[in-house]
Formats: structure tokens, sequence, C-alpha cells
């Protein structure tokens, strides 16, 4: 199957080889994917901020990047995923737009959603022997809804054990723009998140959002916390 990566800015400036991994990941399943060199940055910081109309210049520039071939886009973050396919709403004064951006939006998908439920495939080969929690991220979970997906994954890594924690879906308090106005309360947030995570002692905090990962990883670093920060495209390419 011919496929799109979008790499997402913290994945091109940051997080490298989560990049790496998902792409390998994918070519691993017999995926050929493609990389539309144009892409850019989805808007999200932009739009969270209620930014909208300075957003949609790079939202009709990524839509057009996007409009190369009709394969399925990939990307390894759900917030980014969910911001794209947001677009069509954002547009909905310019109906050409808005078209354009209902068939790209249709074509996205987080990278847990696309290898179960397109791919059908739910044990990849991984292994990784530990203890490790999982952090459902707010926009794979609230805003659309893959909850399964990662969890279906995480639980066929071989040597792996998925541990259990008290409000597991509460937010990490990272929010994008939110934990910058509203650091005092983002950082309390995170503080309770980490305690719920560490109750078993893990190893490994895995999560399907670097952004959150980031956040919460900073905190456990903070505290001292022996704890490998991992984007699950890392955990199941882990042989």
């Amino acid at each position: 199957m011919n496929v799109n990566f979008f790499v997402t800015c913290i994945g091109d400036a940051i997080k490298s080889r989560m990049a790496r991994d998902t792409v390998l990941l994918l070519e691993q399943l017999g995926c050929r994917v493609s990389f539309p060199e144009k892409q850019g940055c989805c808007g999200q910081p932009a739009i969270n901020s209620g930014y909208i109309n300075e957003a949609i210049p790079g939202m009709k520039n990524l839509i057009t990047a996007l409009e190369d071939n009709d394969y399925p886009i990939v990307s390894p973050a759900g917030s980014c995923t969910y911001a794209i396919k947001s677009y069509p709403g954002y547009l909905a004064n310019e109906p050409e737009w808005a078209a354009r951006a209902e068939k790209v939006a249709a074509r996205m998908y987080d990278l847990t959603s696309f290898i179960v439920n397109t791919l059908g495939v739910v044990d990849v080969g991984a292994r990784l022997q530990g203890k490790a929690v999982y952090h459902p991220s707010c926009s794979l979970f609230r805003k659309m809804g893959v909850k399964e997906e990662p969890l279906a994954l995480l639980h066929h890594v071989q040597g792996l054990e998925l541990l259990p924690f008290s409000h597991p879906e509460t937010c990490c308090g990272f929010g994008g723009t939110f934990s910058v106005k509203m650091a005092e309360i983002s950082g309390e947030m995170v503080k309770e998140k980490s305690v719920h995570l560490m109750e078993g002692q893990p190893d490994y905090l895995i999560g399907a959002d670097v952004s959150c990962l980031l956040n919460i990883g900073g905190r456990l670093q903070r505290e001292g916390r022996p704890v490998k920060v991992m984007h699950i495209a890392e955990v199941l390419m882990s042989r």
C-alpha cells in the first residue's frame, strides 16, 4: 500500500527517532512511504490560541502539499491529525477550500488506528522487556475516539507488561499553548498525572502523542524518576 508520511513539527525538529521509526515500521508492514516535501506546520499552535484567521494561509499550504496524490496520510501525532481533520470547519466560509480540506481530512490517520484498522495488524513482532504505563492523549482518546488501537498493539509486544494506574484518561496538562498561558495550573496537572503513572514503578512511559510525552517526561526527569519515555513507534520497532 502507498502512504504519505506527515512528520509533524516536533518529529522534524526534536524527535527524529520517532519519525524514523514510524517510517521504518510502515515499511516493515509492507507500505511504500512517500514524503510530501512541501508539507509544513498544521497550524495547531495558532489554532489552539484562537488565531484561526492567521492560521488559514498555513492550512491552505498544507492542503496543497498533501494533494500530490490520493494516498492515505499517516501521522505519529494525534493532535496534529485532529487539527488537520478539523480544517473543513475552519474553512467553511470558502466552499472550494472546505471541499479540498474535506478530501485531505478523510485521508488522515494516526499511526495506531491506521495499523490496526486499515492494515489489520495487531502484532508487529516487537519485543521489549519490562513494565510500562500507556498515557492516552486527549487528542487521540477524547477527540478522535482512538482508545483500543494503541493498547492492542502494546499487548502484543513480547515481554512488555502493561500496568494499570489511577485515572488514566486524565489530561497531563500540556494542551499546547495552555501549558504556557496557564503554566501554574498545567504544572499541577502534570504533577498529579506523574503520581498516578508511577504507582506501579514502571520501566517505561509510552504514548502516541510526543507533545504529552515531552510534558510528562520533563516532570518525571525533574523528580529524578528512572523511567524511559518512548513514543509507541519506538516501542513497536524494538527487537
